[in-house]
């Protein structure tokens, strides 16, 4: 199935008390250039999610923009420094001791937990597996929503080249019938013309037959042909094909433009360059279509 290396694809899941959100879009690209978009915090998945693109994607710009609110999965800690507490609370005593009335009745926890650097407030350590895990579930879930919107697009890419090999196989037809016609045509003008020159001298049909073979192997357009319906033939099992055939098509179709021009240099007759012109027209177009091909 033919796939267009231009598309779009959105998910976003709540997973473990994270809001992700994951994007990827494409653009035409003759290589993978793969470029991942996420917050400093979990910077780690970019390989992860790298590898993963390079298993949906053969060739392609491809942006993947990763968003996480992780407000929900944020744990504190609070943290005691016992030796600190313990220094307060010696201290306390040694004040207590030197003059009582400074010190009336006893400490509390809480008074003790007021003074500096008692109690320090952390975030605890982030899971990384889990959390490479959650944005890696998400972002397999874009790349399938960005491949479905790929495939449609090339379902679309493919008919349309397809209608367009039909109209190239029509106009080879017409040069393979005119072809001859051509041939024909010569050789009544060559013995019009020998006639009109020599007038009554009788003119040697051998040599008018032996020129006229000379001009239909100078304009002989046969093997030009029939390779271009091979390369149609080729070109349209392209498309019915899985795999990523876009840099083979790009190549067959440089190769029909070859032919085509090939044909329109041989052939020196008005009706077969109205052909090429148009047969040209068509390889353009198929052209720009294979190069939105995957």
């Amino acid at each position: 199935m033919v796939k267009s290396m231009t598309g779009y694809g959105r998910a976003k899941q709540t997973l473990n008390g994270r809001d992700i959100t994951v994007e990827v879009r494409s653009v035409n690209n003759r290589y993978l250039d793969t470029t991942v978009k996420l917050p400093r915090a979990f910077i780690f998945a970019e390989d992860a999610i790298k590898q993963r693109v390079q298993k949906a994607v053969s060739r392609g710009k491809v942006d993947v923009f990763v968003t996480i609110d992780a407000a929900a999965a944020d744990a504190t800690v609070v943290t005691v420094n016992e030796a600190l507490a313990e220094s307060y609370i010696a201290a306390l005593r040694k004040i207590g001791a030197m003059n009582p009335s400074m010190l009336r009745g006893e400490y509390s926890a809480v008074d003790v937990a007021r003074f500096p650097d008692v109690l320090t407030v952390t975030k605890a350590e982030e899971d990384l597996e889990s959390a490479q895990a959650d944005i890696c579930a998400v972002a397999d879930e874009a790349l399938r929503a960005y491949n479905a919107m790929r495939a449609t697009e090339g379902e679309k890419l493919a008919a349309d080249i397809g209608s367009r090999l039909g109209a190239i196989e029509a106009l080879t037809g017409r040069v393979e019938e005119r072809s001859p016609e051509t041939v024909r045509e010569y050789r009544e003008k060559l013995t019009a013309r020998m006639q009109e020159v020599l007038q009554s001298t009788t003119i040697e049909e051998s040599r008018i037959l032996t020129e006229a073979a000379i001009y239909a192997d100078k304009i002989a357009v046969d093997e030009e042909t029939v390779r271009l319906r091979s390369h149609i033939s080729q070109l349209r099992g392209m498309l019915e094909s899985d795999e990523p055939m876009g840099r083979k098509m790009d190549f067959l179709i440089q190769e029909v433009n070859r032919e085509s021009n090939t044909i329109g240099s041989k052939c020196n007759d008005v009706d077969i360059a109205r052909v090429v012109v148009e047969l040209k027209a068509e390889v353009e177009k198929i052209r720009e279509q294979v190069q939105n091909i995957e």
